[in-house]
């Protein structure tokens, strides 16, 4: 039997805090394992970086943390980073296991009555190639719009935090997600961005009509716990389940909700 504190943790990365959409689900079918959150928080928004700058700068950022945390495997709880430098990871660090986030249209354009999906995504998913090419793999027989928000991750990060947003701003970012297009309409919107889930609640209340908003969460998590040995009699580790800022210096609101997800900072 392998002994609790030999259990090695799951790493959990993303721009800001939109990646404890996904950490919430991986801890209900991980039960027995630690989490370390890494907010790459000096760095965001990440959609608005240029492509080279930014691998560059997340490629360096996982080689400080690997060498300091030696997690089992790594979740990239960000579109924005696992599409530009996913393949770039996995490459450098073949030793590690990554799973990846990437736009949900795969399922989408699989439950689609209408054939009119939106992806609601940062500025940098939805420049991304690999976007593009996943629209060409599963979607061809869709209508897919792409939606990329500039503003729409840092509201969410406001909203999160408890501070007020606009009803008004929030629907300027979501209203081009919704088409008609003969006696159709758009009934899916792919929530490609990990921070947008924490707002669905908020985008059900706006919206012009219903759709399914997916997130892709639960799926990222599930195929996070396929990856993660499973061993019988083993028991939730100390020491682990904390939350680490790039920035080096959350804020009083941000501590509080990741006391709120059970991680502790500082």
């Amino acid at each position: 039997m392998t002994a609790a504190n030999e259990l090695k943790p799951v790493l959990v990365f993303d721009s800001g805090i939109g990646g404890l959409t996904v950490l919430r689900e991986a801890r209900v079918l991980m039960p027995e394992r630690g989490f370390v959150y890494v907010a790459d928080d000096a760095a965001f928004p990440y959609g608005s970086w240029e492509e080279g700058a930014l691998q560059e700068r997340i490629l360096s950022l996982f080689e400080k943390l690997l060498a300091q945390h030696q997690p089992e495997i790594c979740v990239i709880a960000c579109n924005t980073a696992f599409t530009l430098a996913g393949a770039a990871l996995r490459e450098k660090f073949p030793e590690m296991t990554f799973v990846g986030t990437v736009p949900a249209i795969k399922p989408a354009a699989e439950r689609t009555r209408s054939g009119l999906v939106s992806v609601l995504a940062t500025p940098g998913t939805v420049r991304r190639a690999y976007t593009r090419d996943l629209i060409q793999s599963f979607a061809t027989q869709c209508h897919v719009r792409l939606v990329g928000s500039e503003n729409l991750a840092r509201m969410a990060e406001s909203y999160i935090r408890g501070e007020p947003i606009s009803d008004d701003a929030v629907l300027a970012e979501i209203a081009p997600c919704f088409v008609e297009k003969d006696s159709d309409k758009t009934d899916i919107v792919v929530l490609a961005c990990t921070h947008y889930p924490f707002m669905a609640n908020l985008f059900r209340r706006l919206a012009p009509w219903p759709v399914d908003w997916l997130d892709p969460a639960e799926a990222i998590a599930r195929q996070a716990r396929r990856k993660v040995p499973l061993i019988d009699g083993a028991e939730h580790p100390d020491g682990f389940d904390f939350a680490v800022f790039t920035s080096g210096n959350p804020d009083f609101a941000t501590r509080r909700l990741m006391q709120g997800f059970g991680l502790r900072t500082g």
